[in-house]
């Protein structure tokens, strides 16, 4: 590795890490900076940008932004508080199922924002430690991405697995992360079972509580959305965002079905490829929402899940095109250092997917800037789908978003960033729910059903 591209990796790698200090749009934005030092500074020639994947985020998010515009999102929400609601006890368990398949519906983990008030409500008038439930549900909706079939990680493996000769879709991703990363949620909610001390025994949740004003701030007032009226309009804009998914994964599976005469049936109707079909359905939901369900378009592009969204983009589009930029230019060097480890060691590529994820705090990104370059090294198509789920390490700093949040959710104190910075409440479910997701979705597809896998490969 010579000096310059030790130099043009610590650009990239700056570019990456003041991004991520500034959070939101500045991870896409500082990454130009980046950008534009590798190609005018240093001629490289420049990379590039990952539109298809960008345009399937702005056609899902614009879709899950009328959803929610609609009132849609509430009765989800409404419909998940009802089942946590009634069984307490088991909100440790039940709360990251909640979240996860929440982020699995509508493509992004910032539904979280609704519902963790009311998960925190919920474990600290049953006296159960919020920390609990509150961390593991927290990385459970950030662990649902790669197991959307709209999310852009998803979107984005499927796209340029196949560009790369992997003739995977998405049905075939989401059977191996689907039960690899509920593997790893339920291990992770196991370990925080009894995880901390009881609020009964915890001294300084007990200081807390004996203070008259901290006492009225956490048990004074209740969090809940079942004072919410749903109208008509709401619910069948929930019918009509869950029957265009239901069309999308149906179109997925005419890119499985072979006819007699050899070539699948999407091929034999003569079906767009998926990144098209992904789009026009999405839109059209959104249409429908806005047309028939109430869906101000003004209240849909207000809205959190519209916002973050758009967010993705520009930092997908930033990323991705830095990292590539790098990449591409470098390809023959990077096989040569690489290609060996990766040939001994093909599961290696998780730990690049993890660490580069810490530092771009976007499982979109980290597939579209890293996925084509295993490619490149060599390493199969069913290793690379069996580690996805190693693509979410942002957990690891506790800046991201979701957990912000939930640490001020958390009425009682107990959901917390450490002092020491990485002694946060999110590393333990966090470490476990990946470790475990990584090595089952490795093991089902190199292990347990590699013949079937592997026979997608072109």
């Amino acid at each position: 590795m010579s000096l310059v591209m030790i130099i043009e990796l610590l650009i990239v790698l700056a570019a990456l890490y003041v991004g991520s200090r500034y959070g939101s749009l500045a991870l896409g934005a500082i990454s130009g900076i980046g950008l534009a030092i590798l190609v005018f500074g240093f001629g490289l020639k420049p990379g590039t940008p990952p539109t298809d994947v960008i345009y399937i985020i702005i056609a899902a998010v614009t879709c899950a932004g009328t959803l929610q515009a609609s009132g849609g999102m509430d009765w989800m929400i409404q419909i998940a508080e009802k089942m946590l609601r009634k069984h307490p006890d088991h909100i440790t368990f039940l709360a990251p199922l909640v979240t996860f398949f929440l982020t699995v519906l509508v493509g992004t983990g910032h539904v979280v924002y609704t519902i963790m008030p009311i998960i925190c409500d919920i474990a600290l008038k049953k006296n159960i430690r919020p920390e609990r439930p509150c961390a593991v549900a927290s990385v459970a909706s950030q662990v649902g991405i790669t197991c959307s079939p709209i999310a852009a990680a998803v979107v984005a493996f499927v796209t340029i697995s196949n560009a790369n000769g992997y003739m995977v879709s998405i049905p075939q991703v989401l059977m191996v992360t689907i039960p690899a990363c509920l593997c790893g949620l339920i291990c992770a909610a196991a370990a925080s079972y009894r995880r901390g001390k009881d609020l009964d025994n915890d001294p300084e949740f007990l200081k807390r509580k004996a203070d008259p004003e901290l006492n009225r701030f956490m048990y004074g007032s209740s969090a809940t959305t079942l004072d919410k009226v749903i109208t008509p309009s709401a619910k069948a804009s929930v019918y009509i965002f869950l029957f265009a998914i239901l069309v999308i994964v149906g179109f997925a599976f005419c890119q499985m079905i072979h006819v007699p005469s050899g070539e699948t049936l999407a091929k034999a109707i003569n079906l767009p490829k998926m990144n098209i079909n992904i789009q026009i359905i999405m839109l059209m939901a959104a249409a429908c929402n806005i047309m028939f369900c109430k869906a101000a378009p003004k209240a849909a592009v207000g809205g959190a899940v519209w916002q973050s969204g758009m967010v993705a983009v520009v930092a997908i589009y930033g990323i991705a095109w830095l990292a590539d930029t790098y990449f591409s230019n470098y390809m023959d060097e990077m096989k040569m250092m690489l290609g060996g480890i990766v040939e001994a060691y093909p599961w290696a590529i998780a730990v690049v997917f993890f660490l580069v994820s810490v530092l771009i705090n976007s499982q979109g990104a980290v597939v579209v800037a890293m996925l084509p370059l295993a490619y490149q090294l060599g390493i199969a198509g069913p290793v690379l789908l069996g580690v996805l789920p190693s693509v979410y390490g942002y957990f690891f700093i506790p800046n991201y978003p979701s957990d912000i949040a939930t640490v001020n959710f958390d009425r009682s104190g107990t959901t917390k960033i450490g002092k020491y910075l990485l002694n946060h409440s999110f590393m333990l479910p966090g470490l476990i729910s990946t470790i475990v997701a990584t090595v089952v979705g490795y093991l089902i597809t190199t292990v347990f059903f590699p013949g079937y896998f592997a026979s997608f490969v072109s």
